[in-house]
């Protein structure tokens, strides 16, 4: 077995950096709804309706760090940042001085060399979310450690039929995950290859929309949240895209545009609406399809989607999320006997809220076409399923809530599934609790064969799947091209850091 906290040395080699067409930094920035893991205990805090919400700003997209002859070299530093907001500042934590951190993109077979920098009171890591690179050494080990203070240099090689898509990375040290990434530590990665160089892509306007929902204050105690917060899983005071508030894009008639979101909040559902226009999606978590047109479009924490949304006719288009039930509250602690929970209180709610506002102008006139080439996916009933396996995730325990997978909480010297490099597992994970859980799988990515409730399957390849009160998905998993140690978890990150994580050793 790989031993799962192997940190090795911490390395400070400064890397330079490449900015190639570089974006505006991020104005406004995605601020803090956490702090160091824990929090005194009480009634959760409401969003703080006292707190001035500016207008709708300008659209910007995050700085961009492109590879080039096949490599990428990157320094990040992770620190605390006075952000703008409403004429004044905010408390946030940053990525090089910006929330977001800059945009990553590279190509199949690159190699991305990367040197991360601790800057806070804490320690931290980082972990590349949905690349499927080695989880082993210095690629996307979550099992290192930086101290404050401390530096760690990790080198990712993209395999050569890596796919193209949306990926992202953040904090991953257990404990302190839901803080930092609530606080404003994350970043999107971007792989492309021959689908984006075709003409109807570069045709397309590219946009990074993260989302996040910091709680916003002007010192560190925004990070401090209670018990029933991080039971219920914490949510900020706004909903913002890039760390704007309804930022607002400026486009033309006959125009296509092409929407890369990703789902940063620690624990917000999104139910994506667009009024005005209709969108189609032709990517999830890792890889192409489609593309497929979409009404409503759900993406938990750790979710991402691509879209194309064709701009015809002059006006206003708005891109909202409705309000999304998130089972039952915790009230000041969770409450539960054996794997299930048992909630106290009312419906935890990710409230409905307009996100961002496209303004279009000029004469009435079709936008190119949607057509492209999409790879074609792997067709489930030719993968030979080698084994098969039942996940249960749960919660148990008082006061500050203990959640757990298969009814144990995570322990780092223990590997809970053993599983044959090379084979295909069909995992069953059932939610025993009284709120719904992401399931995210580092490394390898799963194709959904089945729920239970008789629903549609998920579209494409995934990392991060829903798994709704009281039901169960079926996941087909081919452990390929890499072996090593990592992890699956809830995606609501509190309940990560609160125990529902597991090892898986391949």
């Amino acid at each position: 077995m790989n031993t799962p906290l192997a940190s090795g040395p911490l390395l400070s080699r400064r890397s330079a950096l490449r900015l190639t067409g570089l974006g505006a930094l991020a104005a406004g920035v995605a601020a803090c709804s956490n702090g160091n893991g824990g929090g005194a205990t009480g009634t959760p805090a409401a969003p703080d309706s006292s707190v001035p919400l500016p207008s709708g700003a300008a659209f910007v997209q995050p700085a961009e760090l492109v590879s080039a002859n096949g490599r990428l070299e990157v320094t990040l530093e992770a620190a605390p940042y006075m952000a703008s907001w409403n004429g004044a500042t905010r408390y946030a934590l940053a990525y090089n001085g910006s929330v977001p951190g800059p945009t990553l993109r590279a190509r199949p077979g690159d190699t991305i060399r990367l040197t991360l920098r601790n800057g806070l009171d804490q320690p931290t890591n980082l972990h590349t979310h949905g690349l499927h690179v080695s989880p082993e050494g210095y690629s996307d080990n979550i099992f290192h450690m930086i101290d404050p203070g401390g530096s760690l240099t990790y080198e990712y090689e993209l395999p050569g039929d890596h796919p193209s898509g949306t990926f992202w990375y953040h904090p991953h040290h257990h404990g302190f995950v839901a803080a930092q990434v609530s606080g404003g530590l994350a970043g999107a990665i971007i792989i492309e290859d021959d689908i984006d160089d075709s003409p109807v892509m570069r045709a397309s306007t590219e946009r990074v929309l993260i989302i996040s929902d910091p709680k916003i204050g002007t010192d560190e105690s925004v990070l401090t949240v209670t018990s029933a917060e991080q039971n219920n899983g914490r949510e900020g005071d706004a909903a913002l895209i890039n760390g704007v508030l309804r930022p607002v894009i400026d486009a033309e008639t006959g125009t296509v545009e092409r929407w890369r979101i990703i789902n940063a909040s620690s624990s917000r559902y999104y139910r994506l609406t667009l009024s005005g226009a209709s969108m189609s999606q032709i990517a999830s978590d890792h890889g192409r399809f489609g593309p497929i047109a979409v009404g409503t479009l759900l993406l938990t924490p750790g979710q991402r989607a691509e879209v194309l949304v064709s701009l015809n006719e002059a006006g206003t288009i708005t891109l909202s999320t409705e309000a999304v039930a998130r089972g039952m509250s915790m009230g000041g602690g969770g409450m539960g006997m054996g794997g299930g929970g048992m909630g106290m209180g009312g419906d935890a709610l990710s409230p409905a809220a307009d996100l961002l506002t496209v303004v279009v102008t000029g004469p009435a006139g079709a936008a190119p076409g949607a057509g492209m080439v999409t790879p074609s996916l792997e067709a489930l009933d030719s993968m030979v399923v080698d084994a098969e396996r039942h996940i249960s995730f749960g919660a148990m325990g008082m006061g500050r809530g203990e959640f757990v997978i298969d009814g144990k909480p995570f322990a780092a010297d223990r590997v809970d599934a053993d599983v044959l490099f090379g084979t295909t597992e069909d995992w069953i994970v059932t939610n025993n609790s009284m709120m719904p859980h992401p399931f995210h799988l580092h490394v390898w990515p799963f194709r959904v064969v089945e729920r239970s409730d008789g629903s549609e399957p998920d579209p494409g390849w995934r990392d991060t799947v829903n798994i709704p009160t009281g039901q169960s998905v079926r996941l087909r998993i081919p452990f390929r091209d890499f072996s090593g140690t990592t992890v699956y978890h809830c995606h609501i990150l509190d309940h990560e850091d609160l125990g529902m994580m597991a090892i898986i050793d391949v």
